[in-house]
């Protein structure tokens, strides 16, 4: 088996969370030392110059990350201004964090219904959202909050100026208790 092509989109799937290699040993059930030959084999095809990403060990953790070398188009990215818009998704994502702040991403995870890692990356690679310390909970995940930035690109002055959840709520209960509509005998019935 191609150990070195799993590891790699095991690594791409986990996003930042990254992999420990205790993990690694066991999601491949091969010994340690097989695990630390095939990372340090793909170490290497990554330092090609024809390759813009690496594998790193940060912190206990081995994850995909980019060359610091090509970091100048990355800025040129993110300050794109066909790039700056978000997604459905990301406003989503964003506002799950805005109003449930310090939040960790399986919380946003749980009210989205759906894994928001990407999302949230992206959303701090636009400096919207900050990591901002680790949790208690068991396997200490991330905290994420919203910026000064967020606060700029929305126009408030304190994330205490974000509208009331409970206006909204509100507006959704109003139209829930509205006349129903007889959608089999409307305008278009024949006479």
């Amino acid at each position: 088996m191609e150990y070195e092509a799993v590891i790699e989109g095991l690594l791409f799937v986990v996003g930042d969370d990254g992999l420990s290699l205790d993990q690694l040993v066991s999601i491949l059930e091969i010994g340690e030392e097989e695990v630390k030959e095939v990372i340090k084999k793909l170490q290497e095809e990554y330092l090609s110059n024809k390759r813009g990403i690496r594998i790193d060990f940060l912190g206990n953790k081995l994850k995909l990350t980019t060359k610091k070398e090509h970091s100048s188009y990355y800025q040129k990215l993110l300050m794109n201004e066909e790039n700056n818009s978000l997604s459905q998704a990301a406003l989503e994502t964003l506002a799950i964090i805005a109003y449930n702040q310090p939040v960790t991403r399986m919380q946003v995870d749980s009210y989205r219904g759906i894994s928001s890692s990407q999302m949230i990356r992206k959303l701090v690679a636009k400096g919207l959202v900050k990591e901002s310390g680790r949790s208690d909970m068991p396997g200490r995940p991330i905290i994420y909050e919203t910026t000064s930035e967020f606060l700029d690109y929305f126009g408030l002055a304190t994330i205490d100026d974000l509208p009331d959840m409970r206006d909204f709520l509100a507006d959704e209960r109003e139209e829930e208790e509205s006349e129903p509509v007889d959608l089999y005998h409307s305008k278009y019935e024949e006479e």
